[in-house]
């Protein structure tokens, strides 16, 4: 299936390959970390490489700052090739989950420092640290120390200091693990913000769906050392390419079924675990009788006590097992005769909604034709 473009989102200063990764592989103790990825990232764009604990995008992360070096493959920044470049004489620079902050250096000084070191003229080092503070919204807090800061003061430190030096591109690990979950959000913007001001390469490495959706200009996911699919974030999270994908970024509903009817324009499946019929507005050119799965997300399913009325994709009867109700969203998981569960989010748009259904109550989940992604594996 072919997804409609997209509606526009932030772009890139150009379509050049301003980093290049091909054909890179490393392994550690006859493990496969990076397993043969190939990726190119446009200049200006924000790139985040999404995945979970040990599926190897830190390690790739490393490889472009020159910490690791890679066992084959090839990587280029703005056409040179870094194989043989030591990590301070690359034009990128890192900041680290942890921020790595001197506590006895004011945050001025934090930010000056990688400055001093390259011997810049104390005029320049002084013009250049009052900008980056004023880009961060910390100019009035030059001459604090770090344990009188809040942490997302600290990141913002952190941030500055990695930008002083005027990087082609920043490599940022986990940039905002450390924030609770407001802040977190709060400075997403702020980052992006940054980032559009100063035109600077991101690449971001996280676990974190939501913060790769809100940064990313696009997406890659890894798993197991390769890269399973990369994409703009709508297009990842409304086409993804296999269960995983479907599965690992937001959440979903997946039904197995075998293919009945395979035409241009629309896909049957029959569906045990539905209890039914699935009619999916696109073709997958496969053969009748295979083994498909459709994915449909929560916030496209309907609730109702009656049967749907007009064209469906699916439809079925349960019962309402569990809700949560988190302000904004409540979230139903209804059981089917089958004994498949199934998660629909409803918008709570009224402060009392007594027509909304409740715990034991029998419903009717429904969902339109196009709101399923029948997946091949």
């Amino acid at each position: 299936m072919t997804a409609p473009a997209s509606p526009p989102t932030r772009a890139p200063k150009s379509d050049r390959a301003f980093i290049r990764i091909a054909d890179v592989v490393k392994t550690f103790d006859g493990f496969r970390a990076v397993d043969n990825i190939s990726l190119d990232v446009a200049e200006g764009e924000i790139f985040c490489l999404l995945g979970g604990s040990g599926s190897g995008k830190s390690t790739l992360l490393r490889m472009l700052a020159g910490f690791e070096t890679p066992d084959s493959g090839r990587i280029e920044i703005d056409g040179q090739d870094m194989t043989s470049v030591p990590p301070w004489d690359r034009p990128v620079n890192m900041m680290f989950q942890s921020y790595a902050l001197f506590p006895h250096m004011s945050v001025a000084k934090n930010v000056a420092y990688g400055l001093k070191q390259d011997r810049m003229p104390k005029a320049e080092i002084e013009a250049q640290v009052t900008r980056m503070l004023e880009l961060v919204k910390l100019d009035r807090f030059a001459h604090r120390k770090p344990h009188q800061l809040s942490g997302g003061q600290r990141q913002r430190v952190a941030l500055a200091r990695a930008l002083a030096k005027k990087p082609k591109a920043l490599l940022l690990d986990e940039p905002l693990s450390a924030l609770d979950k407001k802040l977190r959000e709060e400075t997403q913007f702020e980052l992006m913000d940054i980032q559009e001001t100063l035109g600077t390469t991101f690449i971001v490495v996280t676990h974190d769906q939501e913060e790769a959706m809100t940064l990313g200009t696009r997406i890659g996911v890894m798993d197991q050392g390769r890269l399973v699919q990369v994409d703009a974030p709508r297009d990842l999270y409304e086409y993804p390419k296999n269960r995983f994908i479907a599965d690992f970024v937001g959440s979903v509903n997946i039904f197995e079924g075998q293919v009945t009817e395979d035409e241009s324009d629309h896909l049957r499946v029959g569906s045990a675990a539905l209890g039914g019929e699935i009619y999916i507005d696109h073709g997958m050119s496969c053969q009748l009788g295979q083994t498909v799965w459709v994915a449909v997300r929560p916030e496209k399913m309907r609730l109702r006590r009656e049967p749907p009325e007009g064209p469906v994709g699916g439809a079925a009867q349960g019962v309402v097992e569990d809700i949560a109700y988190m302000g904004g969203l409540s979230h139903y998981r209804v059981a089917l005769p089958s004994g498949q569960r199934v998660r629909a989010t409803l918008a709570n748009r009224d402060r009392h909604d007594a027509d909304a259904p409740t715990w034991e109550e029998t419903v009717w989940i429904s969902w339109p034709p196009a709101a399923g992604v029948a997946l091949l594996s």
